[in-house]
């Protein structure tokens, strides 16, 4: 039994968690799969319905639970209660896919015979997710799993049980029958292997180091894996931005949710020739940010998740002054008994430092100054990670070449690398993704199987 804290108010316990043991998690494994072959062949209404229930309800329950989630995460209030409308969207979205789902019925190359082509849930699916979005991460991998046929087990983050259990519940009280969504709590370290050599696919958001461990696993077994493994997302300002949009747009990526995102802003890559102007005003915006208690509405940024996650967010920070980046802003730990971090903006850096190498999972970003599109571009993909990245430009033509050029697998013009619409794929590209995209049209690809079946129906009776 763990106690899950407020890190806003350490001292808050907001309850006591149970973690599994592997039996257990062996024993939810086994739930899953009893519970596949009814769930598989259910009517594609039932499914449709019990997942419009979850939407409802987390809709009309956003207010309450997105405290919840600000109590258990940090973020402010109005991005917790905007996590869960959000996933309410993703549920109902997900709703109409088993409605949606065809097939194909092509004419056989062999006479009298027809082939037809159809896609069936791969089984049972592990998802493991991260505590960062502790209800929209569960919520879109959940969705898509469950509306495709599969059952699922679930292994949230030990630090943000309480939002997955919620869900738990809702999906409970929605209808779902017995087995088809399992719970499971616990060290990932621990019941990890358990649960990836029971699943017929899992998927895993979280550490490189992690997902290559999950992927080594899965790939000894042929298991289907699909990772998302986090970015350090380049921000292009070109010479010819609107300075105030290119600061904020910079502003909301690299800070909003305490900047615990993996598509947040981390380099910020700006033209010389706009450079010191840029970094003057953002300079000017971020000493403007409000940073506290997150339920207070009028709070810009509240803290980091944990005590582990702000020393892991000062090491970064001492390290980089250490290699030569020059601290414009914050960069220490704010007075009180939170886990507060001051936001913090490191210029003077290059490319090849550690802090613009490795990802900080924090509210830090530097800037890096560039000389010209092509440079610019050079830079942006100069990363072991192709999450996302963007561009702040007036230029038909440089917007396009940067779409073009970069290898980031989402690109954002004129917006922030930082936020996601729910019916489009998503993923990033090498390190930073593996085993295809999530959400929207992509989700088909990975939550089910392909079969062609031919027919001979020239055969007399």
């Amino acid at each position: 039994m763990e106690a899950n804290r407020n890190p806003a108010r350490p001292g808050e316990v907001i309850g006591h968690y149970a973690w599994a043991s592997v039996e257990q998690a062996e024993e939810a494994l086994g739930a899953a799969h009893a519970a596949l072959p009814g769930w598989a062949a259910s009517n594609p209404q039932t499914r449709s319905d019990v997942l419009r229930r979850v939407g409802d309800e987390l809709n009309a329950r956003a207010e309450e639970l997105g405290a919840l989630l600000t109590r258990e995460e940090g973020k402010t209030l109005r991005e917790g209660i905007g996590e869960v409308r959000r996933s309410a969207q993703i549920f109902h979205y997900a709703a109409g896919e088993p409605l949606r789902q065809g097939g194909e019925a092509l004419p056989g190359l062999r006479d009298g015979t027809t082939a037809m082509v159809s896609r069936e849930p791969v089984g049972v699916v592990v998802l493991i997710t991260p505590w960062n979005f502790p209800m929209a991460v569960p919520a879109w991998k959940t969705a898509y799993a469950l509306a495709f046929g599969n059952t699922v087990v679930l292994k949230p983050s030990e630090v943000t049980p309480a939002c997955a259990w919620e869900l738990a519940d809702i999906l409970h009280r929605a209808g779902l029958p017995a087995g088809a969504f399992n719970l499971v709590v616990g060290d990932g370290r621990t019941l990890g292997p358990a649960l990836v050599d029971g699943a017929d696919a899992v998927s895993f958001t979280g550490s490189p180091g992690v997902g290559r461990a999950i992927l080594e696993r899965s790939v000894a077994r042929m298991t289907r894996v699909q990772l998302e493994l986090g970015g350090k997302n380049p921000l292009v300002v070109h010479d010819d931005a609107d300075l105030e949009l290119a600061v904020d747009i910079a502003l909301q990526g690299a800070f909003h949710s305490t900047g615990q995102r993996c598509t947040a802003t981390s380099r910020i890559i700006v033209d010389r020739r706009v450079h010191d102007a840029f970094v003057e005003r953002l300079v000017t915006r971020i000493a403007a940010l409000r940073v506290g208690d997150p339920m207070d509405a009028a709070t810009d940024m509240g803290p980091v998740v944990s005590e582990a996650q702000l020393a892991k967010d000062l090491h970064c920070i001492a390290d980089a002054r250490s290699e030569g980046a020059e601290l414009a802003f914050g960069g220490g730990r704010m007075d009180g008994d939170g886990y507060f971090l001051e936001p913090t903006l490191f210029v003077g850096t290059d490319n090849a430092m550690r802090i613009n190498r490795d990802e900080v999972f924090g509210p830090v970003a530097c800037v890096i100054p560039a000389d010209g599109l092509d440079h610019a571009i050079a830079i942006a993909n100069d990363s072991d990670h192709a999450l996302s990245s963007g561009i702040v430009t007036r230029g038909l033509a440089s917007a396009e070449t940067f779409r073009r050029r970069s290898r980031a697998g989402l690109v954002m013009v004129n917006a922030p690398t930082a936020g996601i619409d729910y019916h489009v794929p998503f993923g990033g590209r090498g390190p930073s993704g593996y085993g295809g995209r999530e959400q929207g049209s992509a989700a088909v690809e990975f939550f089910t199987e392909g079969k062609t079946a031919y027919i001979n129906h020239g055969i007399a009776g």
